[in-house]
C-alpha cells in the first residue's frame, strides 16, 4: 500500500532535537516518506539564551517553482515556525494551492507558551499565523497561542469546559476545520481539547504533567499525531496516542543533565508507536 508523502515546512536547528530535527526521524520511523523545507536555520534551541537565525524566505521563493516544474506533490504538509510575515504569505499561498488539489494541511502556530510569546515573536507574527490557520485542515496551538490568536485573555488557572469550546470555535472562525488546543487547564485539570470537523465532536483528553521542561515536546507530539492520522487513525485516538508517547519520553529522560538540547530521540523511537 502506498504511504502518504508528507512535507515538513519548519525550522531546522543545528544543535537540539526540535522542529524538523525532531519530527523527521519520528515520521520516517512511522513509515511515512518525509521531506523538508526549512523556514529558518537556527544555530541551537532558543533555551540556551543565545542563538543565530537565518530566515530562508528567499530560498523558499526559489524552491516552489522548481518543485512545480518537476511535478512534486505531497499528500500532506505540516507547517511550524514561520520566520516572517512575507514568509507566511508565500507558504500560505503554496498550502492553499496544494489544498485545492487534495493535500491535507496541518498547522502548528508556534509562537509562545506559559502566557508569553517566544523570543523574537511579534504582533506581526500573530497575524502571519492567522494567515496559516486560514488554510488548515487541522491546527493545534497550545493554550497560550490559542489566546493570542483569538484575542482572549490568558488565565493561568485555565478555562471552564464551555470557555474552552468557545476558544476552539474562535479558531474555527479563522478558517481551521479541525482544532486541538494543547496544555490547557480545564476545570483545573491539564488537558487537550479538540474538535473533529468530520463528525462534529468536541472532546477533552486529560493528562498528568511531569514538572520537567524539554524544548521540542510539542514537535514530538505533532509528529506522532500526524503519523497516526496519516495511518488512518481517527483524531481523538491519534491525539491520545501522541499524548501518551510524549509522557513516556519525558518520563524516560527527566533526569537528563542538559535538557535544553531536547529529548535524544534516536534512542527512543520505539516509544513513539
Amino acid at each position: 500500500m502506498k504511504k502518504s508523502q508528507i512535507l515538513l515546512i519548519n525550522d531546522m536547528a543545528g544543535y537540539g532535537k526540535v522542529a524538523t530535527a525532531a519530527m523527521l526521524p519520528i515520521l520516517s520511523y512511522m513509515g511515512l516518506p518525509t521531506y523538508n523545507l526549512p523556514t529558518a536555520l537556527v544555530s541551537n534551541t532558543l533555551d540556551y539564551g543565545k542563538f543565530n537565525i537565518l530566515d530562508t524566505t528567499d530560498y523558499i521563493v526559489g524552491v516552489f517553482p522548481v518543485w512545480k516544474e518537476l511535478g512534486f506533490t505531497f499528500d500532506a504538509i505540516a507547517t511550524g515556525f514561520i520566520a516572517s510575515e512575507r514568509q507566511a504569505k508565500v507558504v500560505a499561498s503554496y498550502c492553499r494551492e496544494q489544498a485545492a488539489k487534495g493535500t491535507i494541511i496541518f498547522v502548528d502556530p508556534i509562537m509562545g507558551d506559559e502566557g508569553k510569546l517566544y523570543n523574537g515573536v511579534t504582533l506581526t507574527t500573530i497575524q502571519s499565523m492567522k494567515e496559516m490557520i486560514s488554510v488548515a485542515d487541522l491546527t493545534y496551538p497550545n493554550y497560550t497561542e490559542a489566546c493570542y490568536l483569538t484575542d482572549t485573555i490568558y488565565n493561568k488557572v485555565g478555562q471552564t469546559h464551555e470557555e474552552a469550546c468557545a476558544l476552539i470555535d474562535k479558531l474555527r472562525q479563522i478558517g481551521a476545520k479541525s482544532v486541538l488546543i494543547t496544555s490547557i487547564p480545564i476545570e483545573g485539570q491539564p488537558s487537550v481539547i479538540g474538535f473533529n470537523h468530520y463528525n462534529g465532536e468536541y472532546f477533552i483528553l486529560p493528562y498528568t504533567e511531569i514538572p520537567v521542561h524539554f524544548p521540542g515536546t510539542g514537535d514530538i507530539f505533532s509528529a506522532i499525531l500526524i503519523g497516526n492520522l496519516l495511518n488512518d487513525l481517527p483524531l481523538k485516538q491519534s491525539t491520545r496516542k501522541a499524548m501518551d508517547a510524549v509522557y513516556r519520553l519525558i518520563d524516560l529522560n527527566k533526569d537528563n543533565e542538559d535538557k535544553n538540547r531536547g529529548i535524544p530521540l534516536e534512542q527512543f523511537l520505539h516509544e513513539v508507536v
